[in-house]
This record gives structure tokens, sequence and C-alpha cells, in this order.
């Protein structure tokens, strides 16, 4: 399996272990901080969850009213099936206006398309002026994290990096790093001929796009250049202003605990003829690539996810491996979801297995999605392909049929402490790799079963209990309690 190399050579990295599991930490905690400052949070999130389910139950009401407000504030309005139409739409709106250099904010949308890649390869320069997508773009990375897209690399990593492409010559304080990274950033947004976005939300009474960042690129972005492209994903609209303000909420709260980002950013159109500045032409390509697949199924309600990253800050295995260990654009149990559902279930199903299924995600999930269910339901589809082989069905069906007879379950607890003590040879462990345990047994020693089962020592310690003291006469209400 793919993600199985992924993981192992992440594993062997110590410094991106400790830096995932402290950031998604110190995110986790930011979060639970700011909850606790909230007495109504639970009836926010029950809101949200109402808020989202209803919108894509109706999608196709809220796309037609979005493209008519849309089209009234003069914003121009495209449609794209999958990935292909979405880069070559925006390759041609660069023809068109003969661009020749892009400054984009951030996007997992660009990401999920490889849009950077193909610009480039059409002679396009392409910044990303998030200071985390800029750091990664310099090591030619996708993004770890869908909020901090640069958790794991060092600040000497990233001195290496300034000093590799732009002859950095300064030290690794955190100022001094981020100082050079703002001049470097700032003569983009004044080269740039397009400005490309990601959309957090797109109200649909108004035809307004919401970019939500911690950083001013955002702004700079969608005004110094004279032409701006926001790609949204097709279910990222909200039918009112009203109804968005619970959302920024619960977004801002689930990404890094924050009460209120530093900018929203609310875009209607180009400017208006009377005004001086601002930009001239404003597009929206509003994309399917695979989404419109999970209408009317039982995986509907992950089209609900507002991109907030609070389930990877709570999951156990990706705090481990950080989101590299995923190939997907999309990491960490909403990544393990969607990915397979909406990018392809052949190229990403064993995401599915990157899980404990222990729950936190859903517990985490400002909008309720149920991803450990999903998770299970995913891992269903990926059993029924057939790719898994009769060797492995055959031993599930003894698993299920094992488990199925008390009798047969009993005779097989004696037949594994006995199998294990054998080839144990009067070890205390088991040393050697075990078939179907290959991968635990690599780094672990497999202990040995105990001779007396959990349910016969659970019965003795009950026994124990209830027998009385030596001298100690049982009275009639205890056992009359005990016959009850």
């Amino acid at each position: 399996m793919k993600i199985n190399t992924a993981i192992h050579q992440l594993m062997k990295n110590d410094f991106l272990r400790k830096s995932v599991r402290n950031v998604t930490g110190n995110l986790r905690n930011g979060r639970l901080d700011n909850i606790a400052l909230n007495p109504d949070y639970e009836q926010l999130r029950t809101q949200g969850q109402e808020i989202r389910t209803r919108t894509i139950e109706q999608l196709d009401v809220h796309l037609r009213e979005l493209v008519k407000n849309f089209k009234a504030n003069g914003v121009k309005v495209i449609f794209a099936k999958d990935a292909a139409e979405v880069v070559d739409q925006v390759l041609h709106i660069a023809k068109e206006h003969d661009a020749k250099s892009v400054a984009k904010s951030k996007s997992m949308v660009s990401e999920e398309v490889h849009l950077n890649h193909h610009l480039k390869e059409h002679g396009i320069e392409v910044f990303e002026t998030d200071l985390g997508e800029f750091i990664i773009q310099l090591a030619d990375e996708p993004p770890s994290h869908i909020v901090m897209p640069s958790l794991h690399k060092s600040r000497e990593e990233i001195q290496q990096l300034f000093r590799d492409h732009h002859n950095y010559d300064l030290t690794t304080d955190s100022d001094e790093l981020v100082a050079f990274a703002r001049k470097i950033l700032r003569e983009s947004f004044m080269r740039a001929d397009i400005g490309i976005t990601g959309c957090n939300f797109a109200v649909a009474e108004s035809g307004t796009v919401v970019i939500l960042t911690n950083e001013g690129n955002g702004r700079f972005v969608t005004t110094l250049p004279r032409v701006q492209i926001s790609i949204m994903g097709m279910e990222r609209i909200v039918p009112t202003l009203e109804e968005l303000d619970p959302l920024l909420t619960l977004l801002t709260t689930g990404a890094n605990g924050q009460r209120s980002t530093m900018y929203i950013n609310m875009i209607n159109g180009p400017k208006l003829s009377e005004e001086n500045d601002g930009v001239e032409d404003v597009y929206v390509i509003i994309v399917d690539n695979g989404r419109s697949k999970l209408l009317g199924t039982k995986f509907q309600e992950a089209l609900n996810c507002i991109r907030c990253g609070a389930c990877l800050n709570v999951c156990p295995v990706f705090s481990q491996v950080g989101g590299h260990a995923y190939e997907s654009p999309y990491s960490g149990p909403i990544g393990a979801v969607i990915s397979p559902l909406i990018l392809g279930m052949e190229q990403h199903g064993e995401l599915s297995y990157a899980s404990s299924l222990c729950g936190a995600c859903d517990e985490a999930c400002p909008v309720k999605i149920p991803l450990h269910h999903f998770l299970l339901d995913i891992r269903e589809l990926d059993v029924q392909s057939g790719k898994h082989g009769r060797i492995e069905a055959l031993a599930f069906r003894i698993w299920a049929a094992t488990f199925s007879s008390f009798g047969m379950y009993k005779s097989s607890q004696k037949a594994a402490y006995w199998g294990v003590k054998l080839l144990a040879m009067g070890k205390d462990n088991l040393s050697m790799r075990l078939p179907g345990l290959k991968n635990w047994t690599n780094t672990r020693n497999f202990p040995l079963f105990s001779r007396r089962t959990f349910l016969q020592q659970y019965k003795q310690s009950k026994k124990t209990e209830q027998k009385p003291k030596p001298g100690v006469k049982a009275n009639s209400d205890s056992v009359r309690g005990e016959n009850l």
C-alpha cells in the first residue's frame, strides 16, 4: 500500500513528528480554551450543522441564486466539471489578459487540481503569498495541513530555502525570516497581473465571495492585480449573510482557537465606473470535480465541511505523521473521507485505514460530520472493490465464523495461548514476525497470552468479592439483594 511506504519514511523524521505533535497540540488546546469561554458552543455547532445540511440539500437552488447575484454584481461566472476544465479556464483568462505572473492567496481547490504546476508549464510565474504556502512552494512540496501548511519545517530549513532561492544571509531569528519574506512577497504583489484566491464561503443572497486570512496577503491579492479569479468548490455556499455569522465563528474556533480571524475579505465584484481604484475584472470558477457524485448518497454530509482543520488537530494518526503521508491535498480524517469520494477510490481508498476510529474527529468537527462512520463505510467500499484478494477474504470469513460461535471462540483462545507459548520457546514474549501482524511485530515483541481469559478472571474476582470474610455472617438483607 502506498500510504504505508510514506508513513514509514515520515516516521523516521524525528523533527517532523515532534513539530506536528506540538503544533496540533497547541491548536487543539487553543480551540478548547475558546470553547470554554463560550457556554453556547454546542448549540452553535448544532446551528452550523443545520445550516450546512439544509444548504447542501438545496444546493441547486442556492447555486442559481448565487450565479444570478454574481452576474448582477458584474462577476463573470464559470462552471468547471473537473480539474482539467479549471486549469483550462484559468489559462484562457490569463491568455485573454496577456498575464505573465500570478499572485495567489491560499486555495485548497487549486492544490486539488495542481494549478501551479500547469501555470508554470505555460510560462506563467506563480507566487504563493500566504507565508506558509510561500515556504512550501520554495521547497516544492504540497501543504501538510489545511491551515498550517508548513508546520513540518524548522527555522533552519526555512533559512536554507531562503538562502537557496533568494540569497538570504541573515539568521534563523523568526522576526528576521518573516521580515525577509514580507519584502519578497510585496514585490510579487506589485508585479502580478492576476490575483487568484480560494473561497471560504460564497453568500447566495448578495453574490459575495468571503475569504478569511490571518495575514494581509488576501487583501493585496484581491486589490492590487487588475484581474481577480476566485476558485470555489460548488459546496461552499451560504444562503444569507445572517447564516454566515455562526459559520465564521465555528471556522475560526475550529481552525486555531481564535474568536475571530484577522481579516475577513468580502468581495462583491469589480470596481464601479465611478471608482478610481479596484480590480477591473472578477471571475469566479465554480468547481465540481467529483463533488456532485456525493449528492443524494449517504456521504452527502461530507460536503458540509468548512475546511477548519479541527479534525486534523485531534487525530492521533495525523499528529504522528503529518499530512504528507496521505499523498492527497486533503489530509487527516476529512481527507481520508473526501479524497476517496471525490478524487477516486482507486487512488485514495486506502486512506480510510489511516485511522484508529477513536471518534475524536467527530467530537471536534464544528458542523458534526460523522467522520469515523464514513471511514468505516469507505472501508466497506474498498473491500467490495475486490482488490484485497482471496486470502484476506478467507481469513475474515474464518474470523467471522469463529467469533459467531461461543464454543469456537473458547477453543480459539486455548489454541492461541498454546500456539504462542510453543513459538516463544520458554521466553516471556515472541520476537518473531507474525503473519498478518507484520507491520506491528516489525517494531514490537508480541506478548504471551494469559492462560486464564478475561472472562475467567472476571468471574473469579466476583466470587472473591461475594465470599464472606472468616467469622462474618452474611445478613439476610445482603442475601436477598444477591438473589434479586
